[in-house]
């Protein structure tokens, strides 16, 4: 029999983006609310771009913040660099982003939640939904039972995510973790259609192993912009980031691996993002071009590692060795 452990008005699934400001406004609205997570440690977690905000994104951050949200002030307290884009454009495509310290935001976040009144933060993976009468039952995979009158799901990558690395596929969430299985397979059962979507992400490399002199610097802008409506001391600008570029030795390796990729091999079938197409994705839509921008970014304050915006991949690891090393500073 599960252990019976607690009854709310509000449970989410999920302590990524979405599922943090869902349990918070929620909680913060007076309903009693629960909010689910495969790892506490994951809270907030960025296994991609470690950025909040930039094209179309930077407006909905702001809109989150006039809500009452929690992303804005969190992204101010953890910024590296701060620019507005497209200030060549009208005002109406001006987009604020900022370059984040994903582990000080992460820890930010889990600590937004464990202190919010109301909210009661729990490690666990639901594997199952069910309708009992006005409520719905969640199931831990530890047979955990909890009731709720409403239930969010924000799992984003975790829900019977997938990994490929060229002809290389294995069953993962972000970064390592353990994906939700079991879940997929309940929502079905409540009538839930399902579809997949990809989000590609380059390797990471070592700042000792750029060259940077070879690199354009780019800095933060001079007058910083806030996310928060409540901001009182915006953030300081403390890291550069660098811009490179692709070139036709890069564009060769990828155009005669294509047939490597299981995002061209059909394996992947799911939509990619609208804005970060991989980088072999923009040398086929975009052959025409003799070279593609990549922005070399920092992760953290206290790591080495840098995060290649531009440059996602599903290629082998031996083919995406050997186009970076074809890019000057890398």
């Amino acid at each position: 029999m599960p252990y019976f452990s607690g009854e709310y008005d509000v449970a989410v699934i999920g302590a990524g983006h979405a599922g943090i400001e869902a349990a918070l406004s929620s909680a913060r609205l007076g309903a009693k609310t629960v909010c689910f997570t495969i790892s506490l440690d994951m809270i907030g977690n960025m296994p991609c771009n470690p950025s909040i905000g930039g094209t179309s994104k930077g407006h909905l951050v702001r809109e989150l913040d006039a809500l009452g949200g929690e992303m804005g002030k969190a992204a101010d307290k953890n910024t590296l660099q701060n620019r507005m884009l497209n200030l060549g454009k009208g005002p109406a495509v001006h987009s604020l982003r900022a370059q984040i310290d994903r582990r000080d935001y992460s820890k930010y976040m889990k600590h937004a939640l464990e202190t919010q009144e109301g909210l009661d933060l729990v490690q666990a993976e639901i594997t199952s939904l069910s309708k009992n009468g006005n409520s719905w039952e969640l199931l831990t995979r530890l047979d955990c039972l909890y009731t709720a009158k409403t239930v969010v799901i924000a799992t984003g990558t975790f829900l019977d995510g997938k990994i490929y690395v060229g002809d290389k596929s294995f069953s993962s969430g972000p970064d390592g973790t353990f994906p939700a299985v079991g879940l997929s397979e309940s929502l079905k059962q409540n009538g839930v259609a399902l579809r997949r979507f990809k989000t590609g992400t380059p390797s990471r490399v070592n700042k000792r192993s750029v060259d940077f002199s070879s690199l354009e610097p780019q800095y933060g802008d001079e007058r910083v912009t806030p996310f928060s409506f409540d901001c009182d001391t915006p953030p300081k600008n403390l890291l550069p980031c660098y811009v490179t570029y692709t070139n036709d030795e890069t564009k060769r390796i990828i155009t005669e691996n294509l047939h490597r990729s299981p995002l061209f091999g059909g394996a992947i079938e799911g939509v990619g993002p609208r804005y970060c197409p991989s980088i072999e994705d923009k040398i086929v839509r975009f052959a025409e071009k003799e070279r593609h921008q990549i922005f070399i970014e920092p992760c953290g304050l206290e790591t080495e590692e840098l995060y290649l915006q531009g440059l996602s991949s599903s290629l082998p690891v031996d083919v995406q060795d050997a186009f970076i090393n074809s890019i000057k500073g890398l």
